[in-house]
């Protein structure tokens, strides 16, 4: 009586002898159709594939030996290793199709960004499931380079598709040895993150000290296309109206951390999922996405365009605070913005002048004075400005402008703008506004 929690993989398999009764068959089949024998596998290479293959099938897990399996089997008892190949392969993509279900459809599409359910898993070519699976970390790296050679060897080497050769036992042996380890398996890379323990844990609250540094060594030790993968995956959390607010700052918290470092292919990765949030017309994810580049202080990735509409929309924000009331208690935040909008990258020309001039205006203030908290963020942004902005910032003063007027009309507004000029970088002063600086400089 066989115990019924044995484990049903140690259960050794044992193959009945073959080669009595599949010689004589062949060489009968093959004389009655006029066919030579060597178009087949010899019986010295049937011999040898089969007794290798217990080996083999000993190390699938004995709920995956199934009607796919047997089928191979009969497949080498019969020398046709281009079919068991087929039958292999099969039985692989199957069960690879089983592991992303294991995993969790439903978390499937917050990884890789897009729709994903059972008709497009069942759809999908077999080069886009071991894409998935690398990156759900169902597979290594190893596990998807060989199983990826095994994919080419099956399209043109075996029975699914004309030929362009054939294929000897050992070849046989080696393509089934690769799909039992690395599919018909439970294989796990060491090293890579597990990706449905991360999304558990960004999903249920904010990450304390210990886990944030836990999940960052995990993301930094992991291989680069999973790397890839889990900032796309948290861009994506970022950006998703529905996830509550501690999962969307665990999300942007753990790239903090590696903006410094992001690959091109990263960088690629997540302007391509930016600019689609914008060709859907996805509003909230899109306007959620250029607030995680602001975070992360990667505005420069943008393009000149965008960003020109982000700084414009800023400057008129700061401006409609500045003229309104209790604008020394409300400028702060709207200042602060813009000092981080601007930090880092150059300011497009098509917005500069707009930039400068809110800018300065806000931190000369008016007759009564400046908003003192929002002016620290003003005088670190005016001591970073660039030559054509510190032009600009000299040649305010004579033009027709809010700023103009108040300088001219105020001692304090004068005495204010003086100060300011005392912040910039005599290095940096272009030479045709030279002149204006020095006498800023001067008891003007």
């Amino acid at each position: 009586m066989t115990d019924n929690n044995t484990d049903l993989q140690t259960v050794n398999v044992n193959l009945p002898a073959v080669g009595a009764f599949t010689a004589p068959m062949l060489d009968a089949l093959t004389n009655a159709l006029g066919v030579r024998r060597d178009v087949l596998a010899s019986d010295g290479q049937i011999q040898n594939a089969w007794q290798n293959l217990p080996q083999l099938l000993n190390g699938i897990p004995a709920e995956l030996r199934d009607e796919g399996i047997m089928r191979m089997c009969v497949a080498v008892a019969t020398g046709l290793f281009d079919s068991a190949v087929n039958y292999a392969w099969n039985a692989a993509i199957i069960e690879l199709r089983e592991k992303v279900r294991r995993f969790g459809i439903h978390i499937v599409p917050q990884i890789i960004d897009k729709d994903f359910d059972e008709n497009k898993l069942m759809n999908m070519q077999d080069s886009e499931l071991l894409t998935l699976c690398l990156k759900l970390n169902l597979i290594s790296e190893t596990g998807y380079f060989m199983l990826d050679q095994c994919r080419d060897i099956r399209n043109n080497f075996s029975a699914a598709h004309p030929t362009i050769g054939t294929l000897d036992e050992y070849e046989f042996i080696n393509f089934l040895n690769r799909c039992s380890r690395h599919a018909l398996s439970n294989e796990q890379n060491a090293t890579a993150v597990d990706i449905k323990e991360l999304m558990q844990a960004i999903n249920s609250a904010v990450f304390s000290e210990d886990q944030l540094r836990i999940w960052i060594q995990r993301v930094l030790d992991t291989f680069d296309a999973q790397r890839e993968t889990i900032i796309g995956m948290l861009h994506g959390i970022y950006c998703d109206p529905s996830k509550e607010e501690h999962a969307r700052v665990n999300s942007i918290t753990i790239c903090k951390n590696f903006v410094e470092t992001f690959s091109p292919e990263i960088t690629s990765m997540l302007i391509n999922q930016h600019q689609r949030y914008q060709a859907k017309g996805e509003e909230q994810r899109f306007k959620a996405s250029q607030g995680f580049f602001e975070h992360l202080g990667a505005l420069g990735l943008l393009s000149e365009t965008e960003r020109h509409a982000m700084l414009s929309a800023a400057c008129r924000n700061l401006i409609s605070v500045h003229n309104g009331t209790d604008n020394f208690y409300n400028e702060r935040p709207f200042a602060e913005r813009l000092a981080a909008l601007s930090t880092g990258h150059q300011i497009p020309e098509t917005v500069r002048y707009e930039f400068v001039e809110a800018v300065v205006r806000c931190s000369v203030g008016n007759q009564w004075g400046t908003a003192r908290t929002a002016d620290l963020h003003y005088q670190v942004i005016i001591k970073g400005f660039s030559p054509r902005e510190i032009q600009i910032m000299l040649e305010l003063p004579n033009t027709q402008s809010v700023l103009a007027n108040r300088i001219r009309a105020y001692q304090r507004c004068r005495s204010k703008f003086k100060s300011l000029v005392e912040l910039l970088n005599r290095d940096s002063v272009p030479t045709n506004v030279k002149s204006a600086f020095d006498q800023w400089m001067g008891n003007r």
